[in-house]
């Protein structure tokens, strides 16, 4: 049964990135040729956009990949369960289980009072994926808990109590001692492994429950959480992210690393220091197209490590490099945490994109300075071969052409953000297949699920943490801290400055996604306040979170170069301090002097 369950999800995860991509070629096909066009084409891709998200989230918890804190996952098949264990199970599926039965009502309302997002598609089948989605993962988190069904059988039980308490249990909840005892139970559990959803959402019906009223019912204000989870389909440019994370993983499963080295080092490497500008141009490549950092690392880790050694760098700087040149090249379109930045703010993505690309170039200039200044004395410069560099040129040329591709295509007008995700994906496709032929069409789906796991992790927190804002902003927190900060504040270089401590302490604790949907709506109007251009705003917040995945001591990269390179975190550590505080100053130039970046 549970074989034939996946296929399905499978099935369903490849059907959802097929319409994913279709839709926006048929969508300039129209436009240029006068093809046909598909009624409601956007609506149905933002929809679409929400299904993969959740589709995508089950394959995560099936595959123990929900996004956490720990580099250990906590859903394992374990004989013997820990205490803490137990208490992230325990408290993980009964959150679920709330959730999955409090939308239940939204889908019912919607199907009272029916609306369509298209022709003969119903609002509340659209929004059915999210009970529907919740309650798969609940059941895959019970699947994957242990080995024990004894231990499955009595999780699923005991997850149920909390739902049947809430539904017949209708205040007064709202006891201050009772609230902050459980925000920090949920809080401490992340240590654990609670995965970041589930806390985000957790927190959302703690608070919302603790507010008095007396019109409604526990799940009328619960519903309210995955109602805002829901509307992050009204973002038009949210599928590019999909999209373009899955032209990503096809490029990461190529042989497209080698061709670029290759490329590169004919190209510059009679430049001093010019394996370094390799390194650090290749990791931006990459993690502005995969969106992650952690991609980048597991990727080209393999293939630069080696050429850095040989090329008699040390193994201290040579790890130092790759792990924090990784998070380079999240200013650069199409960069995932950008666009969701620009989603969560308002504002225009590809101004954005445009602005960032100074100070993107800057960030990038003083990690090669840096290694320029730390190469080997004895190394011997190779001289510049033209034919030599020309015949790289020439069998790299269909990779080289995909930056080129992506910003003609944007800049240009000649598609949107997400049409020019799925140009790049046709492209990516056609090239790796046809031309290169490094990856076969039978490697295709499992690249998909691949990407769908990564999709899903990201989206569901996004989703949820938008819940979580929901009640911040009912609440009216952002507004009470934008008064508490006036009175308290009246420098805008104060500000800033307490805005670059917050921001690490932020990219410490928080992965890039939740991070920007959590505190982008509680800073905003105070940067505002302040006079604070909001696309530099952007720029300072993303490239303070770059800062994060390489911070002591639990940045993402940080974890992911230990993995990769089989190092103890102290070596790591010790090994990216360095370049940590380069890419500080840095990030505390753009703060602080604009001008000689915008």
């Amino acid at each position: 049964m549970n074989n034939n369950l996946n296929k399905a999800i499978n099935a369903l995860c490849l059907f959802l990135f097929l319409i994913l991509i279709s839709f926006p070629i048929f969508q300039i096909l129209s436009r240029y040729i006068s093809f046909f066009s598909i009624p409601a084409s956007q609506e149905i891709v933002q929809h679409m956009t929400l299904w993969i998200g959740f589709v995508g989230a089950v394959i995560a918890a099936r595959s123990n990949k929900l996004l956490s804190v720990v580099r250990e996952p906590v859903f394992r098949s374990d004989k013997n369960i820990s205490l803490t264990q137990f208490l992230v199970h325990i408290f993980s599926v009964s959150i679920v289980f709330v959730l999955s039965v409090s939308y239940l009502k939204m889908i019912q309302i919607g199907i009272q009072y029916p609306e369509n997002i298209a022709p003969f598609i119903p609002t509340w089948v659209a929004q059915s994926i999210i009970p529907l989605g919740l309650i798969l993962i609940w059941y895959q988190m019970i699947l994957t808990s242990s080995s024990d069904l004894k231990y499955k059988l009595f999780l699923a039980i005991f997850s149920i109590i909390p739902t049947i308490v809430l539904y017949f249990w209708q205040f007064p909840l709202a006891n201050p001692l009772l609230l902050w005892t459980k925000v920090l139970f949920a809080i401490g559990l992340v240590a654990f492994g609670l995965p970041i959803f589930v806390l985000l959402a957790s927190l959302s019906i703690f608070f919302f429950l603790s507010e008095p009223s007396d019109w409604a019912t526990n799940f009328d204000l619960i519903s309210t959480i995955s109602d805002s989870a829901y509307r992050i389909v009204v973002s038009p440019t949210l599928a590019a992210i999909p999209i373009f994370t899955l032209a990503g993983y096809i490029l990461a499963e190529s042989k497209i690393s080698e061709r670029l080295i290759n490329f590169f080092k004919s190209s510059v490497g009679w430049i001093p220091g010019s394996t370094v500008l390799i390194v650090v141009l290749l990791c931006a490549f990459f993690t502005a197209l995969t969106g992650g950092s952690g991609v980048t690392i597991l990727a080209l880790g393999a293939i630069l490590y080696p050429i850095l050694i040989h090329d008699g760098y040390s193994e201290r700087f040579s790890l130092g490099i790759i792990t924090t040149a990784g998070s380079l090249g999240l200013l650069f379109p199409p960069s995932l945490p950008a666009i969701i930045y620009s989603v969560t703010a308002g504002i225009n993505p590809l101004e954005l994109f445009r602005q960032a690309f100074i100070p993107a170039i800057f960030l990038m200039s003083i990690m090669f300075f840096y290694g320029l200044y730390k190469r080997p004395k004895v190394r011997k410069i190779e001289k510049f071969d033209l034919s030599k560099a020309l015949n790289s040129a020439n069998i790299a040329k269909w990779e080289i052409a995909i930056p080129i591709l992506i910003i003609l295509s944007l800049f240009t007008g000649f598609a949107t953000l997400v049409e020019s995700a799925a140009l790049l994906v046709l492209y990516v496709i056609s090239v790796e297949l046809f031309i290169y032929k490094d990856i076969s069409m039978k490697d295709l789906p499992k690249i998909v699920i691949n990407c769908a796991t990564l999709v899903g992790g990201v989206l569901i927190i996004l989703g949820f943490a938008m819940g979580f804002t929901g009640y911040l902003v009912d609440a009216q927190i952002p507004l009470k801290i934008l008064n508490y900060v006036q009175s308290t504040i009246s420098s805008k270089i104060i500000f800033l400055l307490a805005l670059n401590i917050l921001l690490l302490i932020v990219g410490c604790l928080m992965d890039v996604f939740s991070a920007i949907i959590v505190v982008v709506p509680l800073i905003a109007p105070l940067a505002t306040y302040f006079g604070i251009d909001p696309f530099h705003l952007a720029i300072i917040f993303i490239a303070n979170l770059e800062l994060g995945y390489i911070t002591p001591p639990v940045g993402m990269n940080l974890y992911l170069s230990s993995y990769r390179f089989e190092k103890d975190m102290p070596t790591i550590y010790n090994a990216t301090l360095p370049f940590f505080f380069i890419r500080l100053i840095g990030v505390l130039l753009i703060t602080y002097i604009p001008l000689f970046f915008y």
